[in-house]
């Protein structure tokens, strides 16, 4: 790959570099398109703890718990976390990002940080921001004044969570009302949808069915569909081409969806993650995204994106050499369309960002959550890690036995 003013501009064997610029010797290591996070919520990351934890692991638990987060807020804090975790991203060659932010705090508190860190983070990671009323949009009292005053400050995307509203009806009006406020904008909408083990909760075949009608084919990300996994079959073969018509991507989280879901179960338990497999047989855009990482929902999480595609295909039972290629596609070049991400990939003519994978597959990358060797963006380097090499000098065993990646 020859790279040029911070584009690719030739991609092929033996290319002739120029005077002057400098030649990396990939070794024969995978070399992919940077690792692209298609749901974060950066205002909560890293405050695990605070004020208390979250003793049940229950969604619910989380969200009363950010609720008493959410008065002791600072917006130095949130902006001090936020870096952080940007940080720990770009080390992972993680430079793309689409995280939800709070906006039923009448302060918008967190809207202001996640501005102004966008732009502090704009020369190396792609940060785009979703206004998500987390309280409900119908159920909070001034969550559509400040979801209005969120996109004028330049929030990017229209969110929303209708399963959370008080009744059924609510939530399919809150579906039709921000789909319409994004329609009016020229704006994409990325809605919490059917978060939840019910399967009457069905709001992702209204916000397909406003899709339509408002003509955001392509534009519109239904993210979480968790009450899929417990949908009847009959349904869900209606609702499936109903989706693919419509071009509404889907986002699974498999981190958070296997942990929160299902805690009402006893035995047999479900999985929690939405049907993964169906919805890509299907022809629908599926990514994956981390959701959360040490925040009141999850106390885990290191900014991997491989971490989040092999937790993914374990879920999903993904487990043949294609599908678990897919769920590599899933954690960069499907959500990279979800974002609308333009000049991303390994073509001429596209932005010079990559990931050199010490691995010498996409299948191998995700079994050994390979090393990130180089993380470039713009022709720059912005993270190098050596090479993770092991030897073993055992009793018995022959001396010195190399271990690199494990192959």
């Amino acid at each position: 790959m020859l790279v040029v003013a911070g584009r690719i501009a030739a991609v092929g064997p033996a290319l002739a570099a120029p005077q002057g610029v400098p030649v990396v010797d990939a070794k024969g290591w995978l070399l992919a398109p940077p690792f692209v996070d298609a749901h974060f919520h950066l205002d909560a990351t890293l405050s695990a703890g605070l004020p208390r934890v979250n003793e049940s692991g229950t969604l619910l638990e989380g969200i009363a718990l950010w609720g008493e987060l959410k008065p002791l807020l600072v917006q130095d804090a949130i902006v001090e976390r936020a870096l952080r975790y940007c940080d720990w991203a770009v080390a992972k060659g993680l430079l793309a990002i689409r995280s939800h932010v709070d906006i039923c705090d009448d302060r918008l508190l967190a809207v202001e940080a996640l501005l102004h860190v966008r732009e502090r983070v704009a020369p190396y990671l792609d940060l785009q921001l979703v206004a998500f009323p987390q309280d409900g949009l119908l159920r909070s009292p001034h969550a559509l004044a400040n979801l209005e005053r969120a996109l004028d400050l330049g929030v990017d995307v229209v969110g929303g969570i209708p399963h959370f509203e008080r009744t059924m009806a609510d939530g399919a009006a809150s579906v039709r009302i921000l789909c319409e406020i994004a329609a009016k904008r020229g704006l994409r909408v990325d809605m919490h949808c059917d978060e939840s083990d019910d399967p009457l909760s069905r709001h992702i075949e209204t916000l397909a069915c406003e899709t339509q009608r408002l003509g955001l084919q392509g534009r519109v990300t239904g993210s979480h569909l968790t009450s899929m996994h417990s949908m009847d079959n009959y349904y869900v073969s209606k609702l499936l081409p109903l989706m693919r018509e419509a071009q509404v991507h889907a986002v699974a989280n498999p981190l958070i969806n296997i942990t929160l879901q299902g805690r009402h179960d006893s035995y047999p338990k479900r999985r929690g993650m939405t049907r993964v497999p169906e919805l890509m047989a299907a022809g629908i855009n599926v990514g994956f995204g981390h959701d959360c990482v040490m925040d009141p929902w999850y106390p885990l999480g290191s900014a991997d994106m491989l971490e989040v595609a092999q937790m993914g295909l374990h879920v999903a039972q993904m487990t043949s050499q294609a599908q678990m290629r897919a769920c590599f596609d899933a954690v960069t070049v499907n959500s990279a369309r979800i974002l609308g991400l333009e000049g991303y990939g390994l073509e001429p003519g596209c932005r010079a960002d990559f990931v050199l994978l010490q691995a010498r597959d996409t299948v191998e990358a995700i079994r050994l959550r390979a090393t990130r060797l180089l993380v470039v963006r713009g022709g720059d380097v912005m993270a190098h890690t050596p090479p993770a090499n092991a030897t073993l000098a055992l009793p018995g065993r022959p001396p010195e036995v190399d271990f690199t990646a494990q192959r």
